[in-house]
């Protein structure tokens, strides 16, 4: 997630905006309602209740294929996390079919780099630190890539390393890009605004529906308005993994492990 927001804060203060919003939207509901039934009856509502019922599942559609499709991703990055452990901790172990001489900084230089790929994700939601640490992973990666050229062109190498090490190093700096853009890929902004804008017709027309009600169930009008916009707040969590609550520091262990096998 390096797209220069903290999307924890988005996460939250959309959360709050909706809970209000939906408050709001009731209250004005109700108003409209309660003019409607002054004028033309209470009779005169009870058209309402199929076109509550069809905004209320096609919100209920939307929210559930945006969830869907946040927790899709968010297996995609644990995945890519596991793949991007496998590939250092093979590369790794290649080294040694490298010259003796070659092996010693190259190992060094390993260690640093998953030191830097570790610190990219831990220093989230600060963007900008973590930015910092990937710019230095890739400089390492330049300097790992150098060294290994260096060292398979060595007179003593064995025969056949170059194609054993080479793709190798490749598949590890490949994972590290495709890892970056993961972060990068949401639905449009559109899908959550259609989301918020369905959420406050979908009050709307609870708050219209209630003008011909005795009481004022204030209760449920909260429940339905945390609720809904807590659902929206745990959608942008998944969607955003570093940002909040929920988190892939667990999965991270896959990286560590490979930096503590780094002997």
């Amino acid at each position: 997630m390096l797209e220069g927001v903290n999307p924890g804060t988005v996460g939250t203060g959309t959360a709050v905006a909706l809970f209000i919003g939906i408050m709001l939207a009731i209250a004005i509901g109700r108003w409209i309602g309660l003019r409607h039934v002054a004028r033309f009856g209470a009779h005169s509502l009870d058209s309402v209740g199929s076109l509550e019922t069809a905004v209320f599942a096609l919100l209920g559609l939307l929210i559930a294929f945006t969830f869907s499709g946040a927790l899709a991703r968010f297996d995609v990055r644990r995945a890519q996390i596991v793949e991007e452990a496998n590939s250092i901790g093979t590369a790794y172990l290649r080294i040694d079919l490298l010259p003796v001489a070659a092996q010693p900084r190259l190992r060094e230089t390993f260690r640093d780099y998953v030191d830097a790929r570790l610190a990219t994700y831990r220093k989230l939601p600060d963007v900008d630190a973590a930015r910092r640490e990937l710019a230095r992973s890739q400089d390492l990666q330049t300097d790992i890539w150098k060294q290994a050229v260096a060292a398979v062109q060595m007179p003593d190498v064995r025969p056949g390393t170059e194609i054993l090490m080479m793709p190798a190093l490749n598949q590890m700096f490949d994972i590290t890009t495709v890892r970056v853009f993961a972060t990068q890929m949401h639905p449009p902004l559109i899908v959550y605004a259609m989301l918020f804008a369905l959420a406050l017709a979908s009050a709307l027309l609870v708050g219209y529906q209630t003008a011909f009600e005795k009481g004022y169930d204030l209760v449920h009008q909260i429940g339905f308005a945390a609720i809904t916009a807590f659902t929206l707040y745990v959608i942008l969590d998944i969607e955003y993994p570093r940002a909040g609550w929920i988190r892939l520091d667990a999965i991270d262990q896959a990286l560590v492990n490979v930096r503590a096998g780094m002997k």
